[in-house]
C-alpha cells in the first residue's frame, strides 16, 4: 500500500510573511527561553521526547506564548480572535503557515507545520521548521508516514553540529539537509551555503527553516549524494557535513532514514566521494552507521573508506548487536504498535538481510575527514563510548593541527621542541592500598573528548613538568639521571609515548624551546 501525501506546506517565496511571522514571535517570547520559563524544566524536557501532556497542563492560560505553544508544539487548534491577537492571521493563512478549522462560534485555525524555537550557539533565537507530528522521535515512533516526511531536530542533528568545526569559510555544503539544521549552523560562519536533499520537500522546509531564523537563504539543489553539485572547481567547498539516511535497513521504506543503498553502501560513497568535493584544508563531517561483518575488521573497514588526499578521525561511539538495531528502528517508524504479525515480518526481514551480509553487528559514531594532499595521511579509528563534552568542534580542529605538527616533526625534532601540559588534565593512580608503586598510572582530562590513558612512570614525570620552558630531551635527561637508566636510552624509548600524548591531547606544543645557560 502507497504512503499518503503529505499536506501542503506554507509559501517559500513570501519573505516578507516569514519576517511578520518571526516577528510576532520573538515578540510573544516563543524562545527556547521562553519556553523553558514558561514550561518549567520537567515540562520542556518532555516536550523533547515529544510527550505533550505536562506542557498540555502547563499552557491552559491565554497568554500569547500558551497561544503559540498550543498551535505549534502541541498542534491543537486555537480560537481564530486568540491567535488574531498573536499573529498576522491573514498573512499567515494566505501564506500557508495556518488554516482553517470549524466555523461560527467554533472557528479555530491550526498549524500546517511544526515551528519549535531553537538557541543558536551565541545566543541566536532561531525556528525549526518539520511536519507536523515529526519535530522529534518518541516512543511511539514518528508520527506520519506520509511520503517524503521531514523530520526536525533529534540527537543525531545536534551532535552533528557540536562537533562541526566553526572556522570561518568561503563556502559549506549540507548533504541531505532535511529541516535545514545544519545550513542553519553554516549560515553564521560561511559566505556560502549551499544544501541538497533527494526529498523536495525537505529543501522546501529548509528554506522556511532559515528564513523564519532571520538567516541569509541557501543555495538550494535536488538530488542524492554528490549528483546536485556536479565536478569541477565549482563543486568544491570549505566545509561538508552530512546527517545522511544512514540507517542499514531492508529497502527504503522511509525517506528521512533509509539510503536506499545495500548495507552501509551509502554512507561509504558519501565518504569517499568527499576527497574530490573538498578545497585543500577543508573538512568533511559525517554521522554514519557501518556494519561489523564477520572475519573482518571494523577498522579496517572505515580506513578503506578515507579518500586519498584526506586526514581522518573516525570514532565510533556505539555498537548494537543486529537485534537491538533492528528493535531501535522499528519502534523509531512505530511498527511495534502495528500489527504484530506485520511486526514479526519486519523484523524477520532485518535479520534475514543482515544474515545475507554477514553482519554480526552495527556501529554509530562521527566521521571527519581533512584534504591535505599528504603522501602520508593520518587515518585514526577509535573506539569512544564514554561522555564527551559538546560542542566539540574546536577539539576536532586542534586534533588535525597536532597531527599536522606531528607530520612535520621527528623524533630528532620532537626531543628539541617543549610542550604544555592541556588544561584540566589529572593523574590517577591505580594499586593496592599501601603498595609502595601503583600498578599503572592513568591521565584523565577534564575537558574535550575527555579521554583517559595509561601512561608509565616516565611518561607520568614528563607530562607534570611540560610547563613550556624545557625541551622535551631536557626534561628526559633529568629524569633519566633520577631513575637511574641511560639517557640515550630514554631519548630513543619515549618519543612514541609522548606522540600519543600529543596526538590525544593531553599535551600541546609550544615551539622550540629556548636553551638553557
Amino acid at each position: 500500500m502507497s504512503s499518503p501525501a503529505a499536506p501542503a506546506l506554507p509559501a517559500a517565496d513570501r519573505p516578507d510573511v516569514a519576517a511578520a511571522l518571526r516577528a510576532a514571535l520573538l515578540a510573544a517570547e516563543f524562545t527556547a527561553d521562553g519556553l523553558l520559563e514558561l514550561l518549567g524544566a520537567p515540562a520542556y524536557a518532555a516536550l523533547a521526547r515529544s510527550e505533550t501532556v505536562p506542557a498540555l497542563r502547563a499552557t491552559r492560560g491565554d497568554s500569547p506564548l500558551e497561544t503559540l505553544v498550543r498551535l505549534f508544539l502541541l498542534q491543537q487548534p486555537v480560537p481564530r480572535e486568540r491567535v488574531a491577537e498573536v499573529l498576522p492571521l491573514d498573512a499567515c493563512r494566505a501564506s500557508g503557515w495556518l488554516r482553517e478549522t470549524g466555523d461560527g462560534a467554533t472557528a479555530a485555525v491550526a498549524a500546517t507545520v511544526d515551528v519549535r524555537p531553537y538557541g543558536g550557539p551565541d545566543g541566536e533565537d532561531w525556528f525549526i521548521v518539520s511536519d507536523l507530528g515529526c519535530a522529534v522521535g518518541g516512543a511511539g515512533g514518528i508520527g506520519s508516514h506520509a511520503e517524503g516526511v521531514v523530520l526536525g531536530v533529534g540527537g543525531a542533528s545536534t551532535t552533528l553540529a557540536g562537533i562541526t568545526v566553526r572556522t570561518p569559510v568561503a563556502s559549506a555544503l549540507d548533504l541531505g539537509t532535511g529541516s535545514g539544521i545544519q545550513a542553519l549552523h553554516a549560515a553564521r560562519h560561511a559566505t556560502r551555503v549551499t544544501a541538497t536533499d533527494l526529498n523536495p520537500r525537505a529543501l522546501h522546509i529548509t528554506a522556511l527553516t532559515l528564513a523564519l531564523s532571520g538567516v541569509p537563504a541557501a543555495e538550494l539543489r535536488e538530488g542524492s549524494l554528490y549528483e546536485p553539485v556536479g565536478e569541477g572547481a565549482d563543486a568544491t567547498y570549505d566545509l561538508i557535513v552530512s546527517n545522511p539516511p544512514f540507517v542499514i535497513s531492508p529497502g527504503a521504506r522511509l525517506t528521512y532514514r533509509d539510503g536506499g543503498m545495500g548495507g552501509d553502501d551509502l554512507c561509504r560513497s558519501l565518504v569517499q566521494g568527499a576527497g574530490e568535493h573538498l578545497n585543500e584544508g577543508g573538512y568533511a563531517q559525517f554521522l554514519a552507521n557501518w556494519q561489523h561483518v564477520d572475519g573482518e575488521e571494523w577498522t579496517e573497514r572505515l580506513r578503506s573508506w578515507v579518500p586519498r588526499g584526506c586526514d581522518a578521525w573516525i570514532v565510533q561511539r556505539e555498537v548494537q548487536d543486529i537485534t537491538q538495531y533492528a528493535e531501535l528502528w522499528l519502534r523509531d517508524a512505530g511498527d511495534h504498535r502495528a500489527d504484530p504479525a506485520e511486526y514479526a515480518a519486519r523484523y524477520d526481514a532485518w535479520l534475514d538481510e543482515f544474515e545475507a551480509r554477514k553482519v554480526t553487528a552495527v556501529g554509530f559514531g562521527w566521521i571527519t575527514l581533512r584534504k591535505t594532499g599528504s603522501d602520508e595521511p593520518s587515518i585514526v579509528v577509535e573506539e569512544w563510548p564514554h561522555p564527551v563534552e559538546q560542542p566539540l568542534g574546536e577539539t576536532v580542529r586542534a586534533h588535525f593541527e597536532r597531527i599536522d605538527w606531528l607530520r612535520t616533526h621527528d623524533d630528532a625534532a620532537l626531543l628539541e621542541s617543549s610542550f604544555v601540559l592541556a588544561g584540566e588534565v589529572v593523574q590517577e593512580q591505580v594499586g593496592l592500598p599501601g603498595a609502595e608503586d601503583p600498578e599503572h598510572v592513568v591521565l584523565r582530562q577534564g575537558r574535550g573528548m575527555r579521554r583517559a590513558t595509561k601512561v608509565d612512570t616516565v611518561g607520568a614525570g614528563f607530562a607534570g613538568v611540560c610547563d613550556g620552558t624545557l625541551s622535551a630531551g631536557r626534561i628526559l635527561d633529568a629524569i633519566a639521571q633520577l631513575v637511574g637508566e641511560e639517557q640515550v636510552l630514554l631519548r630513543d624509548r619515549t618519543p612514541a609515548q609522548i606522540r600519543t600524548l600529543v596526538e590525544q591531547g593531553f599535551l600541546e606544543p609550544s615551539g622550540p624551546a629556548a636553551p638553557l645557560g
